[in-house]
């Protein structure tokens, strides 16, 4: 039988290079875009045998061969979002205009399912601009195609993040760590495989038409996850409060970065919660629970910052 055919839109991110991994090991077919063949096509060359990966080099904003692509595949999968804009990658044309394009597009070609992952707690944040592309693009998606599903995780780490990765670097240079909203807010962290995880299953189990939350076996404050960063790579630090409209001024500065380090829509973002809501259905209630714990996992990858690095003892 002829293997189905999944095309992955952000396969080279930490989610799309664990998710091609695992379906071509479970004999799927996997097309994977990407904007840079020759920086990014090394990435995914490892994650699988040959004849069961095509690597393309594709713009976002080339519709005809988005189109070319779609119709020639059983399964679209949409990982891409960005943190922050930068000249034509916009909160507008990647949350919410792509994911229009995508989803009229396989309802053109009848597709089996367009699976798009979006964000948690974007219904509160009304007054951030990304959640409001994030949540306008649901809306697109589900006005488009009735067979899309929607993935809505909380934080995703792993070792290949811009997250904890970060946070652990900051934390190793700087004498002292800022706290916004006296670091308060609730995350349930999910790791990048148990993300993977989840699309796989689903893909298997052909689970469509829904908006699914996705997140970690854990709920942790964000003082919760830097002091278990601090543990993992054996400093100690000073947390300090930092009022919002100093947290404004630095955000304001970080912007004229090439890559910020907090914008002023993230600061807005990070006053809710990041938590399931307990109005939509959560990869546990459709039986595909996360298993990794946080600190478990960071611990694998935080020797590289601690004192003597792969050679420092375990804690």
């Amino acid at each position: 039988m002829k293997p189905k055919n999944i095309l992955v839109f952000g396969s080279t991110g930490q989610i799309g290079r664990n998710l091609v991994r695992k379906l071509t090991k479970k004999n799927y077919k996997v097309t994977a875009v990407t904007r840079n063949l020759h920086q990014k096509g090394y990435i995914l060359k490892t994650q699988a045998n040959p004849g069961y990966i095509e690597i393309v080099e594709a713009n976002v904003f080339d519709t005809e061969k988005l189109k070319e692509l779609i119709s020639k595949c059983d399964i679209c999968v949409n990982l891409i979002g960005i943190l922050f804009e930068k000249k034509r990658n916009t909160f507008n044309n990647i949350h919410k205009n792509f994911p229009s394009i995508l989803s009229n597009f396989c309802k053109e070609n009848n597709v089996e399912s367009f699976i798009h992952i979006s964000a948690l707690g974007i219904d509160n944040a009304k007054d951030s601009k990304y959640a409001q592309s994030k949540l306008e693009g649901e809306n697109e998606i589900k006005k488009n195609f009735h067979k899309a599903l929607i993935l809505r995780p909380s934080i995703v780490y792993s070792i290949d993040d811009n997250f904890t990765t970060l946070f652990m670097t900051l934390l190793n240079r700087l004498p002292f760590f800022p706290l916004y909203y006296n670091g308060n807010t609730k995350f349930s962290p999910i790791h990048s495989l148990d993300m993977a995880e989840i699309i796989a299953t689903i893909i298997e189990n052909k689970i469509h038409s829904q908006t699914i939350e996705c997140v970690g076996p854990e709920e942790m404050t964000f003082k919760e996850i830097v002091n278990n960063l601090l543990i993992s790579i054996n400093k100690k630090r000073l947390l300090i409060s930092i009022p919002l409209f100093l947290a404004n001024l630095s955000a304001t500065f970080f912007e004229f970065f090439p890559k910020p380090l907090l914008t002023k829509d993230q600061l807005k973002l990070l006053k809710y919660d990041n938590v399931a809501s307990g109005k939509l259905k959560t990869n546990f209630d459709i039986n595909i629970p996360s298993k990794s714990i946080f600190k478990n996992e960071i611990d694998k990858y935080s020797y590289m910052w601690r004192e003597r690095g792969e050679f420092s003892r375990p804690n």
